[in-house]
């Protein structure tokens, strides 16, 4: 099989580019070259990422919008950190004063590193309480809030007196509204006995907050202040997080810090521990130190120098606790699995082998997963008619509005389908019983591989004792938006049963995106112009050719009008980033002056309610309440303060944010400066995102074949899969 050169197009298909106006008459590109990928995080706001809020998964009342559950969370867990902080009323000698897990941690690193104990040794814990069972079921009852609301920020004093501090430090006043909300109601005092909590703030870089430091204290901060090594601390593991990763190996974070000035980054890491800034784990033995012979030291005999025999690995806790009830939930859900009904018939009446595979594996076991491209999705749509036809409460959660309208179509009740956000919000789904627990005895997850491990543990601990759990998605795909691979992790730990869709995605496209699956960029004959490539030379043309792609030669030659056709590219800055595209797309299908934050009614939009989750839409109006926008037929109000941090214009998203999503029709924009944000996934991402057609705009030379020929990687440190290993339910 031959991979695709560049220019080249696969078959006939090229003709939907050959009308292309002149490259003289391309939009100018802009002199930004910030291009790079999204390395994992999906757009958010502002320009920087915000730190990701931990679900709630209880919903506590009704009247609590979804975005005010997670601010909420995240003030009961600051209140959390304050308290245990406040209980040390004194000066902490090394580890004292220290409880509970982060004491048990700290006491382990010691001891493995004094030779008292082997790190195996801190690993035999007793098994976790059963879970009360859910009681008998109750009418469920469905809360659906509507209009939706985005979330009010700090209130107005805590703002003004954030500014006023903000001014003596002389930090912008356009970083009071986010300290506030990140800070709370005691914002100002905070940032004035400790200016380097200003770090917590989205988008603030370390230089930033010394010089803001500087400005409050002057020559009583220095670079080694204790202050601001454990700000830094939290600041390397947040912005970790942000690139997926739910804990650092310790070399990395005292590195990190090197880079930053600290003079003795061990004493900072250790001065964070101390302080519940971070914890320390170790997982168990490296794989090649394990394999290894232990007489063979090597050179570092001669000295008497021993390596580690555990990687020491450093987290924040609010990842730590959610892997940890991640990891307790599965194990939880295995062993209360029992046999509920006869699905024997049901599992011979399934429309494919695949699908009765998967009822048989769902009769017997109370965790599976499922793995397959698009066409395997209607796999688990006939699990779920399944298991309504035997009277079980069974739903479906995806990861987008979009995926859950494409379930919807599949089943017998549309009602079954739901989004995740929905569902653990209480605006959709079966609502839950009088112990909290959702009112389900099955529970599919679709698009798994788009599960952070924060929703991903609120999810489980959501599941009564009995109910069954279907993790189903393509592995191929980009990984969460948040932090954690879950998918990937209770794939590769074989926790429980794993079935494989037989199914292949159908046409060109599916023929294309299954040899990108292995690793190959293949030809392949597109009759009908369902696979087109568009040679370019520069990003001006790039933007250029995408505008007519979009405006003129989709909607003409495959009758997909511009409103169902998707742009797709590697990053949001650069030449051809989202932003370039998005206000040369613009300008072309909907110009305007942006009569409110740069949009005009008829804008194609992206709001991004909380971190992660990008929602497309469109401006309907704007008023003195706010901008109205139509996310797929759900009216959402955006107050105005909130307009610029959550919407941005939404003709082109990255593979991030389109992941969970499709279209008609789909342009993949791949610019020459973006050659370095390819990975096989992210081609695999953008390219499946398109159901009849797929034109790529490609300026990359051999980029994109050598990216799709490296390995699939996942990038990310976890601890999940090292805790499910070792739990005693993990199958071999």
């Amino acid at each position: 099989m031959t991979a695709l050169p560049r220019g080249e197009s696969p078959g006939p298909s090229a003709a939907v580019g050959d009308d292309v106006a002149d490259p003289a008459a391309a939009v100018p590109a802009p002199s930004a070259q910030d291009a790079g990928a999204d390395a994992g995080e999906a757009e958010v706001t502002g320009e920087a990422a915000e730190t990701a809020v931990a679900s709630d998964g209880a919903a506590e009342a009704a009247a609590l919008s979804e975005a005010e559950a997670e601010l909420a969370a995240q003030r009961e867990l600051r209140e959390r950190i304050e308290k245990r902080k406040a209980e040390k009323d004194g000066p902490i000698a090394a580890g004292t004063k220290l409880s509970g897990q982060a004491a048990d941690l700290l006491a382990a690193v010691r001891a493995v590193e004094s030779g008292e104990k082997s790190g195996a040794a801190f690993f035999d814990s007793p098994a976790p309480a059963p879970r009360r069972a859910a009681p008998v079921p109750a009418p469920a009852l469905r809360r659906v809030p509507e209009p939706v609301l985005a979330p009010q920020g700090a209130s107005a004093e805590a703002v003004a007196a954030v500014t006023a501090v903000l001014a003596e430090g002389g930090a912008p006043g356009n970083l009071a509204v986010p300290a506030a909300e990140t800070l709370g109601a005691q914002a100002a005092d905070l940032l004035r006995e400790d200016p380097w909590q200003l770090l917590a703030v989205p988008a603030v870089l370390p230089e930033q907050a010394d010089g803001f430091a500087r400005a409050l204290l002057g020559a009583a901060c220095g670079p080694d202040d204790e202050r601001r090594t454990a700000a830094l601390v939290g600041w390397v593991l947040e912005s970790a997080a942000l690139r997926g990763h739910t804990a650092l190996d310790a070399s990395a974070v005292r590195a990190a810090l090197a880079e930053r000035a600290v003079t003795d980054p061990e004493a900072a890491v250790q001065h964070a521990v101390e302080e519940g800034v971070v914890l320390v784990f170790q997982d168990g033995l490296d794989d090649q130190e394990a394999a290894a012979d232990p007489e063979d030291s090597g050179d570092g005999a001669t000295d008497g120098t021993v390596e580690e025999p555990v990687q020491v690995l450093l987290g924040l806790d609010r990842y730590a606790l959610a892997e940890e009830s991640l990891a307790d939930g599965l194990a939880r859900l295995v062993n209360a699995c029992e046999k509920d009904a006869d699905w024997s018939e049901a599992a011979a009446a399934a429309g494919s082998p695949s699908a009765a595979e998967l009822i048989r594996a769902v009769a017997a076991g109370g965790l599976v997963t499922h793995t397959g491209g698009e066409a395997a999705r209607a796999e688990p749509a006939a699990l779920i008619t399944a298991a309504r036809s035997l009277g079980l409460r069974a739903f479906g959660a995806t990861h987008s509005v979009d995926g859950r309208h494409r379930l919807a179509g599949a089943l017998d009740d549309p009602a079954a389908a739901v989004t995740l956000a929905g569902l653990l919000s209480g605006a959709e789904g079966p609502g839950r019983e009088a112990d909290g627990a959702l009112a389900a005895d099955l529970l599919v997850v679709l698009d798994a591989p788009q599960l952070d491990v924060e929703t991903a543990a609120a999810l489980v601990e959501s599941l009564a004792d009995g109910a069954r759990l279907v993790l189903s998605g393509d592995p191929g795909v980009l990984g969460s938006a948040g932090a954690g691979r879950v998918f990937a992790d209770v794939l590769a730990a074989h926790a429980c049963p794993q079935t494989v869709s037989r199914t292949p995605d159908p046409g060109p496209i599916g023929e294309l995106v299954s040899g990108i699956g292995i690793g190959e960029l293949n030809q392949v004959a597109a009759p009908g112009k369902e696979v087109v490539i568009v040679p370019v030379h520069d990003a001006g043309e790039a933007v250029h050719r995408t505008v007519q792609l979009v405006a003129d030669s989709v909607p003409r030659a495959i009758g997909v009008p511009s409103a169902d056709t998707q742009v797709i590219t590697v990053g949001h800055g650069g030449s051809a980033g989202t932003r370039a595209l998005n206000a040369a797309l613009k300008q072309r299908l909907n110009p305007g002056p942006g009569r409110f934050g740069g949009f005009d009614p008829g804008d194609r939009i992206v709001h991004v309610p909380a971190p992660g989750r990008a929602v497309p839409g469109t401006v309907v109006s704007a008023d003195a309440e706010g901008l109205h926008l139509d996310c797929a037929g759900t009216p959402v109000v955006v107050p105005q303060e909130r307009v610029e941090p959550s919407v941005r214009h939404g003709w082109a998203l990255s593979a991030h944010q389109a992941a969970g999503m499709r279209w008609p029709a789909v342009v993949v924009v791949l610019p020459g400066d973006a050659a370095q944000g390819l990975s096989r996934s992210w081609v695999y991402t953008a390219f499946s995102r398109g159901e009849r057609h797929l034109s790529v705009v490609h300026g990359v030379d051999q980029a994109l074949p050598r990216a799709v020929a490296q390995p699939a990687s996942q990038e990310r440190t976890t601890r999940l899969r090292a805790l499910l290993e070792a739990l005693p339910t993990a199958a071999v």
